[in-house]
Formats: structure tokens, sequence, C-alpha cells
């Protein structure tokens, strides 16, 4: 088959999309022939090499896909041959006391494929039956292939973690991005009164058009100081920040009292400088979240196949092309997804 794939760390010149072996489902898996796969910031990440992961090389990136299933391991039941899947890319133990308790995303042996693993942005991928989802078959497969990491990440977010309640204030942090723009979304669901920043008045006009109620450029001012201009010097209930280190005391700024910042993720870097004060005084929460349960990604994932949500899709290139992706999110272009398709498919 034809897969992307690097051989070592660096920048977008060690994509390659050619040969590698076929790969062949284990008892437990599924062989999916991959239709549409989507980018994330952590295609990125790890091409370049994250600390403390030693990967198999080469390595095929991706955690987003969505194809046909085309063979099924002797110990699945769930698919057939024919059936519509889409990938959740978080892979737990199921036996460890988190897994018991319901929490598979703090399970001790908790990894992603595509980050940890081999991924998906192949002609064709084995994937574990227990981290696959039914797709309707009226879903396209560009929406089937970016909607899983982002959706059940915002979700765990904002549902889940920070326990996001109608009538509430949210500040969504690049909400251009693929979190962002997920969490935006979301956040309206639920109700809220939902603030939102981008580079551009291009993205900042997509943002409106998701139901953000008010947005920022944050090239032109800061939005720690564009926020409490807004609501009156009140601050917003909840930050949703997947940036980091160059946004973090901005963000806690931008919090009212007694207020939650939830976090996934730390784009520009994991080491931010925190005013401790504000924290304890304002008697804020910081609190983490990582991926989705499997009952939280079928939740959302099903108000994605029903329209409710939309990834939106800002470019399609054929895997041929992945370097070109890489650097789409790298640079910040555009708003919304940046799907992969086996050339194969185009």
């Amino acid at each position: 088959m034809q897969a992307v794939q690097f051989s070592e760390h660096g920048d977008t010149d060690v994509i390659e999309y050619g040969e590698f072996p076929d790969p062949e489902p284990a008892d437990d898996e599924v062989l999916v022939d991959v239709k549409a796969a989507a980018l994330n910031h952590l295609d990125v990440w790890t091409r370049r090499g994250l600390p403390g992961i030693d990967l198999e090389m080469p390595h095929i990136p991706g955690s987003d896909a969505a194809g046909v299933v085309t063979e099924v391991g002797a110990d699945v039941d769930r698919f057939e041959a024919g059936d519509h899947v889409a990938v959740s890319a978080g892979v737990s133990c199921g036996s460890c006391e988190f897994c018991r308790d319901g929490e598979p995303t703090m399970c001790v042996d908790f990894h992603i494929l595509g980050e940890h693993v081999r991924g998906v942005h192949a002609e064709q991928a084995a994937v574990p039956a227990d981290n696959l989802v039914p797709v309707p078959d009226h879903v396209d497969w560009e929406v089937a292939g970016s909607a899983s990491l982002v959706f059940q990440t915002a979700w765990r977010m904002l549902v889940t973690r920070a326990d996001l309640q109608p009538g509430e204030k949210v500040l969504v942090l690049g909400a251009s991005g693929g979190v962002g723009h997920a969490a935006l979304q979301i956040a309206k669901y639920v109700g809220a009164e939902v603030y939102a920043t981008a580079s551009s008045e291009e993205k900042l006009d997509y943002a409106e058009e998701l139901g953000a109620d008010e947005v920022i450029n944050y090239e032109q001012e800061d939005f720690d100081d564009a926020i409490q201009d807004i609501t009156g010097y009140r601050g917003v209930d909840v930050v949703v920040d997947h940036i980091g280190a160059a946004t973090w005391n901005k963000s806690l700024a931008s919090l009212a009292k007694g207020g939650r910042i939830v976090t996934c993720g730390a784009t520009t870097g994991p080491n931010p400088e925190t005013d401790v004060n504000r924290i304890f005084w304002n008697q804020l929460e910081v609190i983490g979240s990582t991926m989705g349960t499997p009952g939280e990604v079928d939740d959302v994932l099903e108000l994605v196949w029903e329209g409710e949500f939309e990834p939106r899709v800002r470019d399609t290139l054929p895997m041929s092309e992945t370097a070109r992706a890489h650097e789409m999110l790298q640079e910040r272009e555009g708003f919304g997804k940046v799907v992969v398709r086996p050339d194969s498919e185009l």
C-alpha cells in the first residue's frame, strides 16, 4: 500500500508518500480502506519529535481517518465488511483502576494512534475495533474523517470537565483551528455566550458564522483587555486555552471570580509563567482535559452526523501532498481542518 511516513524527525521535508507493507489485522482489529483523513497539530509535533516518545521508524502519522471496513479479526463482532467507520484515536488498557471507573482517558497506559504508535494516514489501516465508530452512509468522507479528535476533545473539555452551563460566558482562543472551531460550536449548543479570538478578519467572519457572539482580533488588541471591556470588567466564566505559554496569563486575566480555565494542549509551549496570586485570590480553577471517553465520543459524533455540528474543511489534498498540509497548519492558513485523501481515491 501507499502511506504517509517519515524515517526521522524534522521539518516537512522528512515526509514521504510511498510503499509500506500492507497491514494485517490482529484478532481484535479491523482493516479499514481509508477514504479521508484529517491533520491535527499533533501530527506536526509528532513529526518534529516529542520528548519521551521513541517511535518505531518509519512512522505513519495521523489520528483522524474514516473509511470502509474490508476485513475483521477473529474476535470482532461489532463490524463487518462494507461498514462505514471513523477512527477514535485514544487507546486505553481497559483493565486499570481508571478504566474500571469509567475514565479510560486517564488510563495508566493511555496512548494515541499516530502519536505514540503508527497512525492512519495511509491507504489502509488496521485499527482496534474499540477505536472505531459507526458512520451513517449519508455522511461525507471529509466530515467523517475530520470530526473525531477535535470534537471529542472539545466536548470533554466543555461539557464534562468544565461543566459548562447555559448562560455562562465562554472565551474560545484560536477559534479558527480544529479544537477551537469545535469548542465554539459546542459552547453555543450548550447555550453559552461565546467570545472568540482569531488573527484575521476572514477568520473572525467564519467564527461569527459558527455562532460567536463577540469576536476579537488578537493581532490588533490584547484579548484580556477586550474581554474586560466587553463584559464590564466582570470577565468570563470559562476560557478554552489550547495555546499554552503565549496566552496563559492573559487567559487567567480574562476570567471572572471563580472562573475556570480548561486546557487540552500547548501549541506555543508547555511551560508558561503563571500568575499564582490571581489563581488563589480569584479562586480560579485550572482544569486539564485529554481526548474523550467512548460515551463522549458517541454523544458528540452523533450530533456531527446529524448536522448539528460542522467540521469546517479549509482544504482537501492528496496524501502525496501531506507536507503541504503540514505547512498549512504550521502557518495557520485558513479556518478549520485540513483533509488528505489517498491518491488512489482522487
